[in-house]
């Protein structure tokens, strides 16, 4: 199968909508990854008097995450998906989230604006056409020394990481989900991890947007070696 895109994506993130926390939720650590790649930002305190984006985020995990870490800090939340953004607003949240239906490629057009202290994209830059232009366009989103956070299915270049994600999206997740009527984009799912960067190469990418600082760290568990946070700072300068 050749890899969704754009409006063929955002139908089947709208489609697997109602499934997808069930799906998520059987996966080992996932929102407790997802609470250690906001720490890892290293912003301080609770987050009081902080500006967050959470670019892709779903239907609320990384939200939540945020939320949990920095429970004062403002949050504009901003996926393509209406079905994914539909689940979110069910759940409960305190007062200073915000979402917004936007794709990533075009936030302006939304009236997502900046500046914002700290960025976070959980498993969203594999999914856009091009992530050179969205890195760019989260740079000039932040202040000036703001952070950015990126957790994303991105394989360390060992041939055992590779095989342990083919057989844990063939054996297990892809059958989960083509059982939800949801199969092509778990097929998607795997596919876009194997074709996607390793994780130097992404590191290097978010260099070449002009962040400094740019840190690539593993998370636990079977995930090792194939998902990581990525944090970095936009030039204190600009670029």
């Amino acid at each position: 199968m050749t890899l969704l895109r754009d409006e063929d994506l955002t139908a089947a993130f709208d489609h697997a909508a109602r499934g997808y926390d069930t799906l998520v939720a059987a996966n080992p650590g996932y929102h407790a990854h997802l609470r250690r790649s906001v720490r890892r930002l290293g912003l301080p305190g609770s987050g009081a008097g902080l500006r967050l984006l959470d670019l892709g985020c779903g239907t609320g995990a990384s939200t939540a995450a945020l939320r949990a870490v920095l429970p004062a800090a403002r949050i504009t939340a901003v996926d393509a998906s209406a079905g994914m953004l539909r689940r979110a607003a069910t759940k409960p949240w305190a007062g200073g989230v915000t979402f917004v239906r936007a794709p990533a490629e075009r936030l302006a057009e939304a009236g997502v604006t900046g500046p914002f202290d700290a960025v976070f994209a959980a498993y969203l830059l594999r999914n856009v056409s091009d992530p050179d232009a969205v890195l760019t366009a989260v740079r000039d989103l932040l202040v000036p020394g703001g952070r950015l956070g990126v957790h994303e299915y991105t394989l360390s270049g060992r041939r055992v990481d590779r095989a342990v994600w083919s057989v844990v999206c063939r054996g297990l997740v892809q059958p989960a989900a083509s059982a939800l009527g949801d199969g092509g984009l778990y097929r998607h799912l795997w596919r876009s991890v194997v074709e996607f960067d390793t994780v130097d190469r992404f590191a290097a990418r978010v260099r070449a947007a002009g962040f400094e600082h740019v840190r690539a760290l593993p998370l636990p568990g079977w995930q090792t070696g194939i998902t990581h946070t990525f944090v970095a700072r936009r030039a204190e300068s600009g670029r």
